[in-house]
């Protein structure tokens, strides 16, 4: 078989009895966590996916537009990378438990785990803490997988039993077991950071490093490359208190400074979920998008407008914890699937080829 040839497009009828059954899957688990959230006395909610800013992450890329006003004047849009924004809002204006199924759009992404268009499951809980969303995330994905009647989550060869009680471990911990380095040691109480002290550690332990690699880039290069292939095997894992300048959106830890409360939720060695004791203080997140939107600037060189009535509604949101899950990856790994678009009723068409 020639290697170059093109692969049938997935509307093809053969291509798409070969998808279907993990379709149906994807249909039968979204009916279920209806559910589940309808028991746990949330309220669905739907936003908008155009938005004056698509959000303030420094190596998130959004898909960008532009509205026309009625006498024809151009007015910049995004589509939203999350709804977190207006999910906020809703909290703002008065709401306690919401969630919501949003298709969202990053740009410069596509493989196996990801896609330009994707649905994100966010849900957010006023007035309770973010270990209330870890235990959500157990539930969920045993009903997920209880639901397609596979008992496990699966991926690449890789199995995780989503009833068996999940491992929480820090960022520190999983630095110092699976690295070797002594990750705080590079954090100042004030949550800043020591480029040149992690740098140190990691030709320590024979990791690359560059000149132009900023202390962000030396985390990244160490997640990725040490700690997230021990994540999620055999049972679910839970990668909790992230570094301050890694964690945007979240509040500090009442426990250390140096940390927030942020976590991401693993299995089989896949990131699935992302969730926060949320940040309320308007000063301090405007201060930490400007932080994201000059690295930005330095990396790619471009940036986003910052939303100020989000900044502005956080004055009135209450304290609350919130979280976004990747819907298409808990279902490929619910119903076995190896590729994100296996389980997408109608893939983004190609591009860039």
């Amino acid at each position: 078989m020639n290697s170059s040839a093109k692969a049938s497009p997935w509307w093809t009828p053969s291509v798409h009895a070969d998808r279907r059954p993990f379709l149906i899957g994807r249909n039968a688990i979204q009916a279920a966590l209806r559910g589940f959230f309808t028991r746990e006395d949330f309220i669905e909610v739907d936003t908008a996916v155009l938005q004056v800013s698509p959000g303030n992450e420094a190596h998130l890329h959004a898909f960008a537009t532009e509205a026309l006003t009625t006498d024809g004047q151009k007015a910049p849009f995004y589509l939203h990378t999350s709804p977190e924004f207006a999910c906020k809002k809703l909290l703002a204006a008065g709401e306690e438990r919401i969630s919501c199924f949003a298709h969202v759009y990053r740009n410069r992404e596509r493989g196996p785990l990801h896609h330009p268009e994707f649905t994100m499951l966010e849900w957010y809980r006023a007035g309770e803490s973010y270990e209330s969303l870890m235990m959500d995330c157990v539930r969920i994905l045993a009903l997920a997988t209880e639901t397609v009647k596979t008992g496990k989550l699966a991926y690449r060869g890789a199995e995780s039993d989503p009833f068996a009680g999940p491992e929480r471990i820090s960022v520190a911990e999983a630095f110092e077991r699976h690295a070797g380095i002594d990750l705080l040691a590079s954090v100042a109480a004030d949550g800043s950071t020591d480029r040149d002290h992690l740098a140190a550690e990691m030709k320590r332990v024979g990791m690359r490093v560059a000149d132009d690699d900023g202390w962000a880039d030396l985390f990244s290069r160490v997640l990725v490359e040490k700690i997230e292939p021990h994540l999620g095997f055999g049972r679910i894992t839970i990668l909790d208190e992230y570094p301050v300048s890694e964690a945007a959106l979240a509040r500090p830890s009442a426990r250390d400074p140096r940390v927030a409360e942020r976590f991401e939720l693993y299995a089989c060695g896949v990131e699935l979920a992302n969730g926060f004791g949320e940040l309320t203080n308007a000063a301090e997140q405007r201060r930490r998008f400007e932080i994201e939107m000059a690295e930005k600037a330095r990396v790619y060189g471009e940036t986003y407008p910052i939303d100020e009535d989000f900044l502005a509604a956080l004055s009135l949101m209450p304290e609350a914890s919130g979280i976004a899950l990747g819907f298409d990856r808990l279902v490929m790994l619910a119903t076995g699937a190896s590729r994100i678009d296996q389980v997408l009723w109608a893939p983004v068409a190609e591009y860039g080829r």
